[in-house]
């Protein structure tokens, strides 16, 4: 099956089917003005008044009221039931970043498949937002100008090992493992410096510090706004 991309020069703001709340969505696309539905996402945009630019998935999950109201949006069917729609979005975004609202407060297991599929860095930098943090993968050198005192945790979904500089308790030696070790709980002395012998382990710090999280994934030098 070929799939045609869908490509932004700005930041992709991705809405979920997991009750995202309109000033979420206007919160991210702030910084992200290109906006994506994941299938039953698109029932979320139409209800805050907004019409994504594209829809994809198996489709499964849109209402008709909603299909209805979809006037501009281009929609891409992608009906492969072995990756999750999430996954799927993923793939086929070509943009500097993601930011992904309505994939936390729904069902866990949806959740945690989510952060499964950020952890081994599918398509652009994808930021997932909570209620209270954003969660990102932890590419393998990572630098984050945070304020002193910022609570900073790291949540291994394999086995990694690392170094870090600018956290009360290092890293260096440890490995850490989702069945062992966690990196939860942490906290910034200020700029945090980590390199990690590998991919896969999520990073969680307060919402409130997403444009600095956006800045350090893509090597911006001005985050977006904030």
């Amino acid at each position: 099956m070929t799939l045609g991309k869908v490509q932004s020069d700005t930041g992709v703001t991705l809405v979920g089917a997991g009750r995202p709340h309109a000033p979420d969505i206007a919160e991210s696309m702030a910084r992200a003005p290109y906006l994506v539905a994941a299938d039953g996402g698109a029932n979320s945009c139409i209800a805050a008044g907004t019409e994504p630019c594209v829809v994809i998935g198996d489709l499964d999950s849109i209402t008709d009221e909603t299909r209805a109201a979809l006037r501009e949006a281009r929609i891409i069917e992608y009906a492969d039931q072995d990756i999750t729609d999430f996954e799927k979005c993923l793939r086929l975004i070509d943009a500097p970043f993601v930011i992904a609202t309505g994939f936390t407060d729904g069902r866990l297991d949806h959740t945690l498949a989510v952060l499964s599929v950020v952890a081994r860095c599918i398509g652009p930098p994808t930021l997932v937002l909570g209620n209270e943090d954003v969660a990102f993968a932890a590419p393998r050198q990572l630098v984050l100008d945070l304020p002193a005192g910022t609570r900073f945790s790291l949540f291994p979904m394999t086995p990694v090992t690392g170094s870090s500089t600018g956290l009360r308790w290092p890293i260096d030696g440890l490995t850490l493992d989702p069945l062992g070790r966690l990196g939860t709980s942490n906290q910034a002395s200020g700029r945090v410096e980590l390199a990690f012998d590998r991919p896969g382990c999520i990073t969680l710090i307060p919402r409130v510090h997403v444009s600095l999280a956006v800045a350090a994934l893509t090597g911006s030098a001005h985050a977006p706004g904030r």
